[in-house]
Parts: C-alpha cells; structure tokens; sequence
C-alpha cells in the first residue's frame, strides 16, 4: 500500500474525531481573547484523542482541551493552543474568520 493511501486513511480517521469547527459569538471571542478554538467533536474521543487529532490535522501544539456535553448532547471541545501557535491563523484556514 502506498504511503499516500495510509496518510489519507489517517487523514479520514483523524476528522471522525474533530467534526466541525463551531462559530457562534462566544467561539470568535475565545479564538481573540484566549487563543482558543472550539469544535464540535466524537462523543466516544478522549481529550488526549482530540489534542492528538487537532496536533496532526493542523501541525501546531495543544496546551489544554477541555471537553463539555451539551444539553443537546452533542460534545463540545475547546482547544487552547501553545502560545506560539495562533488560534486566528487556523480559524482563517479554516475559512472561519
């Protein structure tokens, strides 16, 4: 199998965990003041998951993620980023900003 195949595999197996960034006031407030994103992740991913899964896809460094349920039970990740990386800068690759 060529590594091309195995690094898309790996691609496809990393977004299962962190599916969709999320845009609210609250979110673009964070990614400003705090240097923080937050997405909407798998209910089954562990905070280790997620930092593993965010540090790969978007090639920075995680400080902390801390993880919520919400009421509609959907998990919830904020993922703050080692203060040499830009929340803003991935939030812009993201298409989000």
């Amino acid at each position: 199998m060529s590594s091309e195949a195995s690094k898309l595999r790996e691609t496809l197996r990393l977004t299962k965990i962190l599916l969709y960034p999320l845009m609210t006031e609250k979110a673009v407030s964070l990614i400003e003041t705090q240097n923080k994103l937050t997405f909407i992740v798998d209910l089954k991913a562990s905070k280790g998951d997620i930092k593993r899964a965010f540090e790969k896809l978007f090639e920075v460094k995680v400080a902390e993620v801390k993880t919520l349920i919400t009421p509609d039970g959907r998990k919830k990740a904020y993922i703050k980023l080692k203060p040499e990386y830009d929340a803003s800068d991935i939030a812009v690759r993201l298409g989000i900003l």
